[in-house]
């Protein structure tokens, strides 16, 4: 666990636990991942502990307390998992329905758009004219994942954010920190008994807003690669990175989302059972890559390769390589920018399962999508990392997912 010191010191001990990758990222392709547990390659299954299968019972989201059952009063409305339902003319609840892709969240019985985005204007994607928490459906189903037919996977509808979290969405959650920090319970999968929040892992929270401002500027010193800006600038639309998996983990609940399971994320990554190569590969088969489809090897730059001076210049907004490189369901980014947290635990995959996720081999966190500074093969849907769920790297960001 962290400790609850504060200021730099706090900063700089997460910043020395993370070994040298916290300077040179996690996807050089002459750099192997020896201070973060080791490059799993991008194959499926291979290192780990044991798989732990979380099950497809049990825990609920939750955004308001619904029961769904008894009697109420006509014209009520309440949240039952992140679902509105209301109350009919008879005085019983209806069927809880969903809140759509451009409201999301449920919040007091009304759908509403997330907290993070709440006021900020529409200056996202390629047109600098999208919502910043534009979120859209994945219609569930079956696929390999890793695109290796032994590791078959079943996923349920979902929503997956269409951008990874930016530096102006998390500033509304540092502005409401601590009181942002999760519940017990918060942002569990609504399938997955014991995917929620944890409060043993309170300890892993900065304890205040200036220790977390602290917190995620992980290259202190020099190159600072940190996106974070204490006041609002030019950095609003760039990807948040730096941040840890409890950082991450807390800002989805805080935000009425989750965090994705491994198995979601590479579902809308490989276009489900498209089992596409790159997010954006049409015919699924394809390899092409280049610049105008991910932010990728360092290719955001006039100076070529990575060279340590000029890198900051690869972290672009989000949304940039929109819509040529998004996914098969207008996720962007899923490939290049930043590599994401997920829920899972690194090990060898859970059984063939319906909405699983490993919650056993948790010392490495499953982390997914290459970078701005990945080699290509650290791009491809089917490649997997793991990394200490205490170490914040300039090249790890993270995006939400939500129950529809």
């Amino acid at each position: 666990m962290l400790s609850r010191r504060a200021g730099w010191w706090w900063a700089a001990l997460a910043f020395m636990t993370s070994g040298c990758t916290a300077l040179l990222g996690l996807d050089k392709d002459y750099h192997p991942l020896d201070g973060a547990g080791g490059d799993a390659g991008t194959g499926g299954g291979d290192t780990g502990t044991g798989g732990g299968d979380a099950g497809s019972g049990g825990g609920s989201a939750g955004h308001g307390g619904g029961t769904g059952s008894g009697q109420c009063t006509p014209g009520d409305a309440q949240c039952s998992d992140n679902q509105v339902q209301r109350c009919d003319d008879r005085g019983q609840w209806d069927a809880p329905a969903p809140c759509p892709a451009e409201t999301p969240v449920c919040s007091s019985g009304v759908c509403t758009t997330p907290p993070s985005c709440d006021g900020l204007p529409a200056a996202c994607g390629p047109g600098n004219n999208e919502t910043c928490c534009a979120t859209a459906m994945v219609p569930g189903g079956t696929y390999d994942r890793s695109n290796n037919p032994e590791f078959p996977a079943t996923v349920s509808d979902f929503l997956l954010d269409r951008f990874e979290v930016t530096v102006g969405r998390f500033r509304k959650f540092v502005d409401a920190y601590p009181g942002s920090q999760p519940a017990a319970n918060a942002g569990a999968h609504p399938s997955i008994q014991g995917s929620g929040w944890d409060p043993a892992w309170n300890s892993a929270l900065p304890p205040d807003a200036a220790t977390l401002r602290a917190a995620v500027i992980c290259n202190p010193g020099n190159p600072d690669m940190s996106t974070w800006t204490d006041a609002p600038g030019a950095h609003e639309q760039l990807p948040m990175n730096c941040v840890s998996w409890h950082v991450a983990f807390a800002f989805c609940a805080w935000d009425g989302g989750r965090l994705p399971t491994e198995a979601e994320w590479n579902y809308a990554a490989a276009g489900g059972s498209e089992q596409r190569q790159y997010p954006w590969s049409n015919p699924p088969e394809s390899t092409t890559i280049d610049a105008s489809y991910a932010s990728y090897n360092c290719t955001g730059s006039a100076a070529p390769g990575c060279t340590f001076q000029s890198d900051f210049e690869d972290i672009v907004p989000v949304g940039s390589r929109s819509t040529k490189g998004d996914g098969r369901w207008t996720q962007a980014d899923l490939g290049g920018s930043m590599r994401e947290w997920t829920l899972d635990g690194y090990g060898t995959y859970p059984a063939e399962c319906i909405d699983c996720a490993n919650l056993t081999d948790t010392a490495e966190r499953a982390v997914r999508g290459g970078s701005s500074f990945a080699t290509p093969d650290f791009v491809l849907s089917s490649a997997r990392v793991k990394v200490s769920p205490a170490a914040p790297y300039y090249s790890l960001g993270v995006r939400c997912a939500r129950t529809p």
